[in-house]
């Protein structure tokens, strides 16, 4: 049980500025959502006194990541992580789910007087349905009853755009859906959301608070929360309409900057930007051979950036587990952490605060990833608010769509062409193909949309075998509407290799493709000549560069998301139903308890490596 009191809670509630109501129409709501002082203060274990006798003190830093609503244990392989024996065998270890999540950090935080919990964005969107069906109001609630102290913003907190996030931080009902139960109305947030890099087109202040200091018996550590430059790129244009992206490391340095004028010497950088670990195990030792060496991708690039005045870096987004001593500018090591994603890990981190200094003692930060385990006692609490919330969802979740033979892997796998992709492909070609649907000729998906995997085994009483709208809705959150657009041949070969070149070349966006559509991927190449023009097919026959093809996507596809700004030059669009109907329509059509759907091949891709 937290022991921050109930006048704690309520007098940071009164004091909480109402930046945005729930009705505002403009992105503008937003400023100083949150006090300056309302982030600080003894959270946790304020009874345990003053402690100035000793220079230092060590506070416990606890930091996650990418929770993305996942309220219950994420099911199939999305809910496992791999554990490095001492034999150097690799184990799989269930893990995840706020009521094992809630115990270990209240657990982790006993004995420790001077803890502070943290994270790095993506606490919300592309959410499970237990939490998506109610705009992730149940992980909001369930984050406050985690005694989270202060949150990052990543991309997904603008899935529903600006006003929405002001709602999910300062409270209020939805403005077209109301309160979602009777006699109650959403709170909001008790913690501050960061978001330094994000400002209004039309004023240039800050959307929300950049930093904040957290305090305690004189300590105090500077926490600055940014989301990645290119959240533009992977964000719906409504999400982000009215706003500006700036560049991370700049950001940062500029207001630690600010904090160490203030006499903050202490700071941590939360920031909703990622890394490629050489290994996918959460205890891989990330400094061999040397410090940061076992990592890659824009992480390494932006922590070799950002000021010596920042003490440790905790990141996200890349959903992986690391943690690294990236050397700074000055060539001091420097903690970097992930914790995976969907509250599988939780990292801990010791900052020796110094307080003559009042600076941690970077040579004394230690910090490790714990699996967050489904072999400990549950929180009761979170097993309420599940159920509180499961209550309410049940009708509409427990509803059947389909069946399958086997676990269809989509967000699980890790090949470029995904079981679970080939499906949903198939579904919206077959959605969209009939004349007065669009006339589609193939259809595009992208990777980041599959949220999850297809499981076989039964979940929650509805039998193995069966997809349920809450398991279908896990996979395809968004419901984004679909186009079917024209795009040229050499337009689609341009799209092809745009998944693994420009900004997709260190981390390739394999598009998922319909039955029919053909090609080779040449990993032993490098970037857009990974892909083998020669080999583009559609139903066998070689893609004409002159012609007009009718192609299904999705609207954040159409509109050059992820990357693919060829997409931008479409015409003759057609607005289509949402992919998730389309999935389920798909589903209901093609199976049957006696003829259940099969893992498609994955075939379609032919992959060189």
């Amino acid at each position: 049980m937290s022991a921050r009191s109930d006048r704690t809670r309520s007098a940071r509630r009164t004091r909480r500025v109402l930046a945005a109501a729930a009705g505002l129409a403009t992105a503008g709501a937003l400023v100083a959502a949150v006090p300056a002082g309302a982030a600080s203060g003894d959270r946790h274990g304020g009874h345990h006194g003053h402690h100035h006798g000793k220079r230092t003190v060590d506070v416990q830093l606890l930091s996650f990541n990418d929770l993305h609503g996942h309220l219950e244990p994420p099911a199939g392989s999305s809910g496992n992580v791999s554990e490095i024996q001492p034999d150097g065998t690799v184990k799989t270890v269930p893990a995840g789910g706020v009521e094992y999540l809630a115990t270990s950090l209240r657990t982790a935080r006993q004995g420790n007087p001077y803890s502070v919990t943290a994270a790095a964005g993506d606490l919300v969107g592309a959410s499970p349905l237990l939490s998506g069906l109610f705009h992730d109001e149940p992980t909001i609630e369930a984050l406050n009853k985690m005694d989270l102290d202060v949150a990052g913003v990543g991309n997904h907190e603008f899935d529903e755009g600006a006003v929405e996030l002001a709602r999910l931080q300062n409270g209020g009902c939805h403005p077209v859906e109301g309160c979602f139960e009777e006699g109650r109305r959403f709170k909001g947030a008790d913690f501050p959301y960061l978001a330094a890099n994000v400002t209004k087109e039309r004023t240039g202040k800050p959307l929300l608070k950049p930093y904040t200091v957290w305090k305690k018996n004189g300590v105090r550590i500077g926490f600055i929360g940014v989301t990645l430059e290119g959240t533009p790129d992977i964000v719906s244009a409504n999400g982000i309409k009215g706003l500006k992206f700036h560049d991370e490391v700049e950001t940062i340095n500029k207001y630690a900057r600010k904090l160490d004028r203030m006499g903050v010497k202490s700071i941590v950088a939360l920031i909703h930007e990622g890394g490629y670990p050489a290994s996918s195990s959460y205890n891989y030792d990330c400094d061999s051979p040397g410090p940061g060496d076992g990592i890659s991708g824009p992480i390494a690039e932006i922590a070799q950036g950002i000021t010596p005045k920042v003490d440790a870096l905790v990141t996200g987004h890349t959903h992986q587990a690391y943690v690294c001593t990236i050397p700074d500018p000055s060539g001091k090591p420097r903690t970097v952490t992930s914790a995976a994603s969907f509250g599988k890990l939780y990292t801990e981190t010791t900052l020796t605060y110094d307080r003559r200094t009042r600076d941690i003692v970077r040579t004394a930060v230690s910090s490790a990833n714990h699996v967050v385990s489904r072999d400990q006692a549950k929180a009761r609490d979170m097993t309420r608010l599940i159920d509180r919330w499961s209550a309410l969802a049940a009708p509409v979740a427990g509803r059947p769509q389909g069946f399958i033979s086997a676990d269809i892997p989509g967000r699980g796998s890790t090949e470029p062409e995904k079981p679970l992709g080939d499906l949903i492909a198939d579904a919206q070609l077959e959605g969209l193909a009939p004349a007065d649907k669009g006339g589609a000729q193939l259809a595009l998906m992208n990777p980041g949309g599959i949220r999850g995997d297809l499981v076989y085994a039964d979940g929650s009483g509805e039998g193995d075998g069966v997809v349920t709208y809450g398991e279908a809705f896990t996979v395809q959150p968004f419901t984004n509407m679909m186009n079917v657009v024209d795009l040229t041949g050499a337009q689609l070969i341009t799209a092809l290799r745009q998944q693994v070149s420009g900004p997709n070349e260190a981390s390739p966006k394999i598009l998922q493709v319909s039955e029919g559509f053909t090609y080779t991927l040449d990993l032993t190449q490098s970037g857009a000549d990974r892909v083998v023009v020669d080999s583009v097919r559609l139903n066998g026959e070689a893609i004409d560069p002159s012609g007009t093809y009718r192609v299904a996507m999705n609207e954040f596809l159409a509109g050059g998301g992820d990357g693919f700004t060829v997409f931008k030059e479409h015409t003759n669009k057609l607005v289509g139903a949402s992919d998730l109907e389309l999935l389920n329509t798909y589903l209901n059509t093609n199976s049957s308890a006696e003829a259940p759907i099969a893992p498609p091949a994955a075939d379609r891709i032919t992959v060189v490596r």
